[in-house]
């Protein structure tokens, strides 16, 4: 039962158009392969390329994504390695310092390692206390907590591992490890001599709290994990794993890299990671934080869900419109077969030009669809490659959508041209919501707002009054304006929006940024079609929105000074007079 239904609505779809089949069989047959043919091209052409598109934004929203997502990993790694390796070396420098500025005299006696032990105090936090220890690994003079130096006096550090590394290399600094105190820390010692060459070792203890300060909070994210780690795994720092210091860590020690790295790794769950690390120098530590990759490809998912549906969505109106536009294409054939056979031959010709230009007309209209989708993704998938510096082929990507954009912009150009023969467009009147309607041209901008990292702030007078106007050609001045905005803060700018009644009858729309201005001397010019400040641009955007906002019966003016940014004020009556 349900092919005979299918079997009747295909049938129908296909003669029911044109009325019922011709009676020469071989008239038939004709119409049907115009019909198949139609069919199959008009569908092919739309169809390919969105598959061939929807592929390739499969891939690249993909890795921009991952990259999107690890980006901030990265960002704090490299963050709290500089911060770590500073707070280190700064530390690492006052020991040897004092170790090559003070006799050994000085050094040995009690009062005055206490006074270098205050000054330190006072210009460095964390150091618990300093030592000088003789060739023969005997702690010979200390400075310290007062129940630490009963406990340590007269102690040898002849096993300890550090004191070889430091006779050896001069500058050490230790791991995390117990010791005589029993409680975690670690040690910076430097090697130094006496006059007759008599080698001695200065050594500081250092707290716990300079690591764990290095370790970032991050509040609700209850998925990350950051610690510090030596070379051989072992924990410095507490897990959010629960392990404790000097435990075997979740991970163990990545490969050695000079700068911080952002890989993928398999936890021992069977769960995939993505672990920042970086090694900071002079040290065995080693920075690390983790994160689940189910969390960082949440957003991946949603968006692959939305392709999908578009895809097939946009797949199936396609297929309908292409075999509805085919059945009244063979429709008009068979009317232009009969008119042949009835009329005089200049008569069939103006039939069939009628027939054509009315085809054209309703092709340019549904092909006008599928090239509005394809300029907008690839105007996407351009600008977030061109904010991308690490782009794989980068160069030849931006030329290859490049190319995209131009062939979707000339195909434009012509279905509008056609559409414009066909009808005219006049100025359609509806009642407006400003905030709702810049809202919504927001929303366009959102994602390339958040991949900018652009505050945008809206203010948004109350009461405001509705106005009657045409709603597209508004959101497009407004969308106009706003993508200037952000084409001049390029990054980490700010753009705000402040509408507000002016009179009884007129509407304010203030929208400003903090880019770089407009040189004085552009400020007469700016209107002008064919002038732009940009290195690409063909300089009509803010020439249609002065045409567009004078069509309104309104008014556009701007402010700009070098360095401080623009603002582009926009008055608009609450009702169009025409």
């Amino acid at each position: 039962m349900p092919s005979r239904v299918l079997k009747n609505v295909l049938r129908k779809l296909i003669y029911g158009t044109w009325g019922s089949a011709p009676s020469d069989r071989f008239q038939k047959v004709r119409y049907q392969r115009i019909w198949v043919s139609a069919v199959f091209i008009t569908a092919s052409v739309s169809i390919l390329p969105l598959l061939v598109l929807t592929g390739f934004n499969f891939s690249q929203y993909q890795r921009a994504l991952k990259e999107e997502s690890t980006h901030p990993i990265h960002l704090l790694v490299s963050t709290s390695k500089r911060s770590l390796e500073y707070s280190i070396e700064e530390r690492r420098n006052a020991l040897l310092y004092i170790a090559k500025t003070n006799p050994i005299d000085e050094l040995r006696d009690k009062k005055r390692l206490k006074i270098i032990k205050t000054n330190l105090d006072e210009t460095f936090a964390h150091f618990v206390d300093i030592g000088l220890i003789d060739s023969n690994a005997n702690l010979i003079s200390y400075v310290g907590p007062p129940e630490l130096e009963k406990k340590l006096s007269g102690v040898n550090y002849s096993r300890e591992e550090w004191f070889s590394e430091v006779l050896s290399g001069g500058i050490y600094v230790s791991g995390v490890f117990k010791g005589h105190r029993g409680k975690p820390h670690f040690v910076i010692a430097v090697r130094t001599s006496d006059d007759l060459g008599d080698i001695y070792i200065l050594r500081a203890t250092l707290d716990m709290q300079l690591l764990t300060s290095q370790v970032p909070a991050f509040g609700h994210d209850e998925v990350s994990d950051v610690f510090i780690i030596d070379r051989d795994g072992i924990l410095q720092t507490r897990s959010r794993s629960g392990a404790s210091e000097l435990e075997k860590s979740p991970v163990g020690a990545p490969p050695y890299s000079d700068s911080a790295e952002v890989s993928e790794i398999m936890g021992k769950s069977g769960v995939r990671f993505i672990m920042g690390y970086a090694y900071i120098a002079n040290t065995p530590f080693i920075f690390v934080m983790t994160r689940p990759m189910p969390d960082l490809m949440k957003n991946w998912l949603i968006l692959r869900r939305n392709l999908l549906a578009f895809l097939f969505t946009s797949i199936l109106v396609i297929i309908v419109l292409t075999m509805t536009v085919s059945s009244v294409l063979v429709s008009r054939i068979r009317e232009a077969d009969l008119k042949h056979e009835a009329a005089l031959h200049h008569v069939e010709y103006a039939a069939k030009m009628a027939s054509i230009g009315r085809l054209a007309a309703g092709v340019a209209h549904e092909i006008n669809n599928p090239l509005a989708i394809i300029n907008e993704k690839a105007g996407l998938l351009h600008d977030m490659i061109s904010m991308n510096e690490d782009f794989p082929s980068r160069e030849k990507s931006i030329k290859i959508i490049e190319s995209i954009l131009n062939s979707v912009e000339r195909g434009s150009t012509i279905t509008h041209r056609l559409l414009g023969f066909a009808r005219h467009l006049d100025i359609q009147i509806t009642t407006i919501d400003l905030a709702a309607l810049i809202n919504e041209v927001l929303g366009f901008l959102e994602k390339e707002a958040t991949f900018r990292n652009i505050e945008v702030q809206t203010f948004f007078q109350e009461d405001l009054p509705t106005v009657k106007s045409d709603k597209g050609q508004l959101q497009q001045v407004f969308l106009n304006i706003i993508n200037n905005a952000f084409e001049a803060v390029k990054k980490d700018g700010r753009v705000g929006i402040l509408v507000e009644r002016k009179d009884h009858d007129v509407i304010s729309i203030q929208i400003t940024d903090t880019g770089p201005g407009i040189a004085e001397e552009d400020m007469d010019r700016i209107f002008e079609p064919f002038f732009t400040t940009k290195s690409e641009g063909t300089g009509l955007g803010l020439s249609i929105t002065y045409g567009i906002i004078r069509k309104l019966k309104g008014d556009i003016k701007v402010e700009s000074k070098l360095g401080q940014g623009t603002s582009f004020v926009i008055t608009i009556p609450v009702e169009k007079k025409l």
